[in-house]
Formats: structure tokens, C-alpha cells, sequence
């Protein structure tokens, strides 16, 4: 541990508690009324646990118990530990999208952290959207934190076979659309796929999100792979609150620790692991708020010169569990040494070369050598063209290799209602070489950008032995799904963007090597067509949704308020 830099009437904390006004006797006394005892919070640092807990949030099951592991830690260092219960955003319940509330998340823990007498915190999370939502708002307020990541749950079975959440979900529900696989197959597979508490246990979002966090440096070393049911995770909780206090005595600040070196180092994990693609949004918006810009372009640049080594479902074999055993992330960054800035700071208090030291990779399938990749470059590609001035997103590794250079005719879809209801229709005059379009799926079209990205194949095409074509939206997808899926249009088309020209039959060209996507059509004719479009009605009344409509960046801003963006924070509360 490095040298306290702080003493105790340097602590934010004693301007509710160290004064000798009136004020500060109802701080003491109510603390009192809670049955704490004058030497529990006097003359301690004052540590707030952000839980994102529920009881809808299976991610996060296990949370209600770890939290009392973190307080243990805290107790243990001398400090004291509150929970402060945040926006929980669990990925399987909420409507329409997490991601219309990622913002609201963010704005949440800020403010927690803002409003009470805390030094520093601890931010537990995890599924998809908490992760982001919850180190945004710590980035923001800038006191010492540590973030905690819930883990991945264990490996799903089925018949013998091994399952990833969601990946395997999109892979039978195929084959029972094509009528392969019996009604009640499904059911025992809907039984076993999920069978502890923990995020995805693929490289979907959540396990992107909680690796990319560790590669800032704003997480233990390791912490990322942890599986939730592992009895490492305990012990991991308990070493957060240790480490907060420390850091807090240290001030170790997120503006401390993430600078461009933190950044590249996570672009270089990402495509490590051929992250999920919603990384492109959440770590523009993350970067964002330390000051540092992070350009869409920055994660193709980092694709042509970083191999995908995770054999990780959806784009390789794998999953998190094994990915653990393995030698998890730090066995992973440990092979990436080369590649990675080994002075960037961590919440260590040293550096994420020394949280590397002595790791090595004990399965080397799982965790590929850099001279056997499992994808030499290209984990993620870029687009531009005339459909997407402002770029749009592939995961090239995910998709059947020939439909990464492609033409065909559009087959334009304004509504997911309307894309479900024609894809389920056995008439459907659909080829394989379609192009099928959604849209006014966007950030403000959706609302929220939902994961409506991965368009399910035609029932018709299913039935033909069909399994992939090219889809393109302003959408998201899941981490979890795979497939020629082209995503994150940019501008969107309720903003006016050019994919609110295109109609049924229109030609569509995907060059991915290229890094090109075509609409073949003259700008006239797209500006006149984009003109006469009518979006969504997204004037909101009222509440939250209206707010989002109105602030909400678009996708390769990384969808942030506008009034949220860059450094610096809000003066402190005055206390009277």
C-alpha cells in the first residue's frame, strides 16, 4: 500500500460527522437511532456499497450475500460500510430495453454518491447495462471506487451437450422453428440452461463490460472471470472493501487511474475476446466521462492489430467457467502483455503489469497463443457508406464468412411487430440472399436502442436449411448472438439518418473487407426520400422517456446525455 495522503479530517465524510454544530449532533444521533455505536463511524472512513440488487434480477441473485462479504472487508480495514440500493436493470425483464436506462443508472449513482456522507465506494455490478451505468456515474463523481463484478453463472446442459445463455438459445430456437427439435426438448432445455446466479456465461455484454472495466484498471486483478457461484467470489467481495479503504486513505481516484493508456488497453482486451459489440457504445460513454474521446474508428484500428485468443462462444467454443479455469483474464492479459500498456494504473495502487506477475494460461484452446488465434484480425469491422455516414457495426467472426461480402435486394421492415409477423409467415417472398432492414430501432426510434438487432431467419428459409443472412439495423444486439447482423446505423433513421430511405427491392452492397456499406441509390433520391419519412411519434409527454428523447447521443457517441458528457464534476452539497 503506497502512503496515506489523506488524514482523517481530510475525509468528505467528517463535514456530516466531524463538526460540533447542530447539524452534525442529528447526523451523530440518528446514526444512533439505527443501533451503530459511536466507535463504529467515528474517526472512519465512510465507504458507499452500490447494490445493484432485486429480486427480478437473477444476474445479481447472490448480491443480497455479497454485499455483507464487502461490509466484512471494510469492517476489516478500519472503515465503515453503508449500502445504498441503485437501479438493479436486469437484462431479461426490463422493458422495452435496458439500455433506455443505462443513463438513468449512472445519473443515480452519482447522485448517491453526491448526497451522502461517503469517501469512497464499492460498485457492484455486472448484468449488461450495470456495469457502464454504474462506473459512469463513479467516473463522474470521482471519489476512490472499486468496482465488483457479479460473475457468470456455471455452464448450461442439455441432453448431454454443454450450453451458452444465449448463444445456444438463438441456435435452437432455429432448429425448433425448422421443426427439429420437439416441444418438450425445448422445455428441458429451457430448464437447464440457467442453473445458478451470474451473468451470461458466454462473452456476451456482461462479461465484455466487467472485462473491459478490469482492463481500465478500475477492478481487482481477476475479478472479471470469477464465476458468481464460486467460492472465490466471497473472498474477492471481502478484498474490495479491504482495498476501498485503502484507497481512500491513498486518494486513488478514477482521474487517478484512466488516461489514453487505460483505454487503449481496453480495446485491446476487447477484441482479445471478440467482445460484444455493445462495448462500442458503453466505452465511448465510460471513456467520455473521464475526458478522453474514443473515436468508432478506434475499435477497427485495434481489430487489425489485436488476434482474437479467447475461444469464447458466441465466436468460439468455450464458455466463462472454462474461460476461468483456464486462467480467467489475468491469464489473458497476461498473453497480451506485448500488446497492452503495463505502467497504466489500477486500483491497486500499482500498476496492471503487477497484477499480471507469474500468470500463466493452463488450457491453451481456451486461451490461444498469439501465433494461433482463433481469428488472426478482425474481431470487430466498422462500415461507412451512404447508408451509415457515421458508421455501423459487425462482429466478422460471428457470421458465415460469405455473406461478409454481399448484394441483395432490401427487405424493409419500420416496426419489430412487422418483422416478426413476416418472418413467422410460411408465404413470406424472401431469398436467402435478402437483405433484411429494421428500423426506427434506434436510440430515440426504439426508444432505447433494444436488442433487436440479431432478426430472427424466415420460418420459410429455416425450413430450407437456412442459417444466416445479412441483416442491418439501427439496432443493438446481445453479446450473446452471432450472425451477419449489421448494427448500430448511425445516424438513426427517426434522426434522419439514410436508412429511412430505403424501400422493399432496393440493392444493398456489405463489403466488410472494404469497410463499406452501399445503398444504391444517388443522394438526391435519398435526401428526397428521407425528407418525406415519417418516424415513430417519440415527443414524450412527460418522465424519463422524454428526457431521453431529448438528450440521448446517437450510437458512435456512445449514447450518453448530452448533458452528462466530459470531465469534471458538480460542487460538492452544502451541509447546514
Amino acid at each position: 500500500m503506497s502512503a496515506r495522503k489523506k488524514n482523517l479530517d481530510d475525509l468528505r465524510s467528517q463535514r456530516w460527522f466531524g463538526a460540533t454544530d447542530l447539524r452534525s449532533f442529528g447526523h451523530r444521533s440518528r446514526m444512533l437511532q439505527m443501533g451503530y455505536e459511536r466507535a463504529d463511524f467515528t474517526g472512519k472512513p465512510i465507504v458507499g456499497i452500490i447494490n445493484t440488487w432485486s429480486d427480478i434480477n437473477p444476474c445479481h441473485q447472490h448480491f443480497r450475500e455479497r454485499v455483507e462479504h464487502v461490509k466484512r472487508g471494510v469492517w476489516q480495514a478500519g472503515g465503515f460500510p453503508i449500502e445504498l440500493p441503485a437501479l438493479s436493470l436486469s437484462e431479461n425483464f426490463v422493458k422495452p430495453t435496458t439500455m433506455l436506462y443505462r443513463n438513468l443508472l449512472a445519473m443515480e449513482v452519482e447522485e448517491l454518491l453526491r448526497q451522502h456522507p461517503v469517501d469512497g465506494a464499492v460498485l457492484m455490478g455486472g448484468c449488461d447495462k450495470t456495469t457502464p451505468g454504474t462506473v459512469m456515474g463513479g467516473i463522474s463523481m470521482n471519489l476512490p471506487m472499486v468496482f465488483l463484478p457479479a460473475g457468470p453463472m456455471m455452464r448450461g446442459h442439455f441432453g448431454g451437450t454443454i450450453l451458452g445463455s444465449g448463444s445456444d438459445v438463438w441456435k435452437y430456437w432455429a432448429e425448433k422453428e425448422a421443426g427439429n427439435i420437439t416441444a418438450q426438448e425445448w422445455n428441458d432445455m429451457e430448464a437447464g440452461i440457467a442453473r445458478s446466479a451470474g451473468t451470461c456465461m458466454t462473452m456476451g455484454t456482461a462479461s465484455t463490460m466487467t472485462s473491459i472495466t478490469e482492463a481500465l484498471g478500475l477492478s481487482l486483478p481477476g475479478s472479471a472471470s470469477i464465476p458468481a457461484a464460486d467460492a472465490d467470489h466471497p473472498r474477492m467481495a471481502g478484498a474490495c472493501g479491504r482495498r476501498i479503504v485503502e484507497m481512500i486513505w491513498e486518494d486513488l481516484k478514477p482521474s487517478d487511474i484512466l488516461d489514453r493508456r487505460s483505454i487503449d488497453n481496453a480495446l485491446v482486451v476487447h477484441n482479445a475476446l471478440a467482445g460484444s459489440t455493445n462495448a462500442m457504445i458503453h466505452l465511448v460513454a465510460m471513456a467520455g466521462r473521464a475526458g478522453i474521446p474514443v473515436k468508432l474508428t478506434e475499435f477497427d484500428e485495434f481489430a487489425q492489430k489485436v488476434p482474437v485468443i479467447a475461444n469464447l462462444r458466441p465466436s468460439g467454443q468455450w464458455l466463462m467457467e472454462d474461460f476461468h479455469i483456464a486462467g480467467g483474464i489475468r491469464a489473458l492479459m497476461a498473453r497480451l502483455s506485448p500488446l497492452l500498456h503495463l505502467d497504466a494504473r489500477s486500483v491497486t495502487g500499482g500498476t496492471i503489469g503487477d497484477g499480471l506477475a507469474g500468470m500463466k494460461v493452463f488450457n491453451d484452446d481456451v486461451i490461444r497463443p498469439l501465433d494461433r488465434p482463433i481469428v488472426a484480425l478482425g474481431g470487430t469491422a466498422i462500415l461507412y457508406g451512404n447508408l451509415a455516414p457515421d458508421g455501423c457495426v459487425i462482429k466478422p467472426p460471428a457470421a458465415d464468412p460469405r455473406f461478409l461480402q454481399h448484394s441483395g435486394p432490401a427487405l424493409v421492415f419500420d416496426s419489430y411487430d412487422a418483422m416478426s409477423a413476416a418472418v413467422n409467415d410460411l408465404d413470406l417472398d424472401v431469398t436467402p440472399d435478402h437483405v433484411m432492414v429494421l428500423r426506427n430501432a434506434g436510440p430515440i426510434g426504439g426508444p432505447g436502442m433494444p436488442e433487436w438487432g440479431m432478426l430472427p431467419i424466415p420460418k420459410v428459409l429455416l425450413r430450407q436449411g437456412v442459417r444466416d443472412m445479412v441483416r442491418i439495423s439501427d439496432a443493438r444486439m446481445s453479446g450473446t448472438s452471432y450472425g451477419a447482423c449489421i448494427l448500430h446505423v448511425a445516424p438513426e433513421s427517426a434522426a434522419g439518418g439514410p436508412l429511412a430511405a430505403v424501400r422493399d427491392g432496393d440493392r444493398i452492397t456489405v463489403d466488410v473487407p472494404g469497410r463499406r456499406i452501399h445503398l444504391h441509390l444517388d443522394a438526391a433520391e435519398i435526401a428526397a426520400r428521407v425528407e418525406a419519412f415519417v418516424p415513430p411519434d417519440r415527443a414524450y409527454p412527460r418522465g424519463y422517456n422524454r428526457l431521453f428523447a431529448q438528450h440521448v447521443r446517437q450510437a458512435h457517441e456512445g449514447c450518453d446525455f448530452d448533458f452528462l458528457e466530459g470531465a469534471g464534476g458538480i460542487p460538492e452539497p452544502e451541509i447546514h
